[in-house]
């Protein structure tokens, strides 16, 4: 007979402590007030994660349909964005670095399972963005995973490891596609909004 997966044992583990369930109300409650903020009010967003545990820089632009779990488990550099409808699953903590850009709908999941475990314990590793990175739209970046300094994470590509300083990857799973080579500056602007 197989081994059978045992629901009731992951239902009755203590995933968070009470201090944690006390914020996650907290938050709860504190949604709205982010959520429909008007767009231009970053500094209001920026104000609202700091007072829940949040390490906010400065001058970080976080758009008001973005998505955090936790505040109390998120830190954001100087300079950094996190873009409209990006979901950031930080059950575990998650660090985006100076002048990095989170893309619209990107997703990072600092949150698993132990599939080996019949009672599949939650797993809570940290997530690391590191400075002047870009999560492109609809990028995933899962659970442990490093993005490096500058580097880029292509459009919907799935990151499973970790991605080297000055990477480009692209695809699922995501995979070398090249060296990131700052130029000069144009003024031409991006079509990426989240900066």
């Amino acid at each position: 007979m197989p081994p059978e997966l045992d629901i009731a044992e992951n239902r009755r583990a203590v995933k968070y402590s009470r201090g944690e369930l006390l914020l996650r109300v907290v938050w709860g409650l504190a949604k709205p007030l982010f959520r429909y903020s008007p767009r231009p009010c970053f500094a209001w967003r920026r104000w609202l994660l700091r007072r829940l545990g949040a390490r906010v820089g400065r001058d970080v632009h976080v758009y008001p349909t973005a998505i955090v779990y936790y505040p109390w488990m998120l830190s954001v550099g100087d300079g950094a964005a996190i873009g409209e409808d990006a979901l950031v699953y930080n059950l575990g903590p998650v660090s985006i670095g100076d002048r990095a850009t989170i893309s619209h709908r990107a997703h990072l999941c600092a949150g698993t399972h132990d599939h080996r475990d019949p009672a599949l314990p939650l797993l809570r590793p940290p997530i690391t963005i590191g400075p002047q990175a870009w999560v492109c739209a609809e990028a995933f970046i899962g659970p442990g995973v490093t993005v490096g300094e500058g580097a880029v994470v292509g459009a919907r590509a799935a990151a499973f490891k970790d991605v080297p300083d000055w990477a480009i990857v692209g695809g699922n799973p995501a995979s070398y596609l090249g060296d990131r080579v700052l130029g000069e500056s144009s003024s031409g602007g991006s079509c990426d909004e989240a900066s």
